[in-house]
């Protein structure tokens, strides 16, 4: 009993320190190192045709950094560059992009376009050469999403085993659930209520699609979308759901039991009481991610 207990205040320090550290990272910049300083590096990110704008928070010191790819909701207004930044300072590369056709990125926008963008991202952060320039480490890559960069992480994550964790903020369904719940035959009478709802999200950074497109789109691939079928392939690795008072919380509600009756051990669930942006919880936000950051095996 008494090794017991020295195990388990050992693992309780632990667990303090990483805490600790990652709550400094609100707060406190890390000491300048002149050798290997944190920058930021902007490029294109070859996606399927099309050249993406994109960028990665490099962290201070040689590394290899592990590395967090960020990735923005529908249409993007609420970018998360305040919580990009408090992740660098606890000693993360962070890669942003913008998918095909959203925010100047060239291409048509679309959800499966935006799954595949987030495929080249991994398999640029996996390419040794990358690697090396951006002092990353290319196996420990997690993913971040906030709304529809939720629906995609969660989707991306499940069909990646090598991902090693998956944060969702305020995960969006994107209407799936809608669709799943309607049989086949019926279920292009929801499209103009799918569309309504996409056009009324606001459009405009997105080019070469409609609200009916999209909505299409999800009625086309709701089956192969659908959220609780996604949990048993994550259900071996860390998983966060933030949630909010926006109205997306029974949908996370579900896949999180989802996650549980696969077995799953490693799910953190918090809820925000404030908007889909986080507005007046922005520090609360990133102390739950950067609290589940320090708690990942490898950093």
């Amino acid at each position: 009993m008494p090794k017991l207990q020295r195990l388990a205040r050992l693992v309780a320090s632990l667990l303090c320190c990483a805490t600790l550290s990652a709550q400094s990272a609100l707060s406190t910049d890390p000491a300048p190192d002149k050798a290997n300083p944190a920058a930021i590096q902007t490029f294109q990110l070859p996606g399927h045709g099309a050249l993406l704008n994109a960028l990665v928070y490099v962290a201070a010191g040689a590394g290899p950094h592990p590395t967090v790819i960020l990735l923005h909701g529908f249409p993007g207004n609420e970018r998360n560059l305040d919580l990009a930044q408090s992740i660098r300072r606890a000693g993360w590369n962070v890669l942003f992009f913008d998918y095909h056709g959203s925010w100047g990125s060239p291409g048509d926008f679309s959800f499966t376009h935006s799954i595949e963008d987030t495929y080249a991202a991994i398999a640029y952060l996996r390419d040794p050469a990358k690697a090396a320039n951006l002092r990353s480490d290319p196996a420990n890559i997690v993913l971040i999403g906030h709304s529809m960069g939720g629906f995609v992480a969660r989707y991306a994550a499940a069909h990646d085993p090598a991902i090693k964790a998956v944060a969702l903020i305020s995960a969006a369904d994107m209407a799936v659930d809608t669709v799943e719940s309607i049989p086949s035959a019926h279920r292009s009478m929801a499209a103009a209520s799918i569309a309504a709802h996409f056009a009324n999200e606001g459009m405009a950074p997105l080019a070469g699609c409609t609200p009916d497109s999209l909505a299409q789109e999800v009625i086309a691939n709701a089956d192969a979308w659908n959220i609780p079928n996604l949990a048993p392939a994550l259900a071996t690795r860390p998983v966060l759901v933030i949630t909010s008072d926006d109205g997306l919380q029974p949908s996370n509600d579900a896949f999180v039991a989802a996650l549980h009756k696969a077995g799953a051990a490693r799910v953190k669930t918090l809820h925000l009481a404030t908007d889909h942006s986080y507005s007046d919880k922005r520090i609360a936000l990133q102390s739950a991610v950067l609290d589940f950051l320090a708690t990942l095996p490898g950093k």
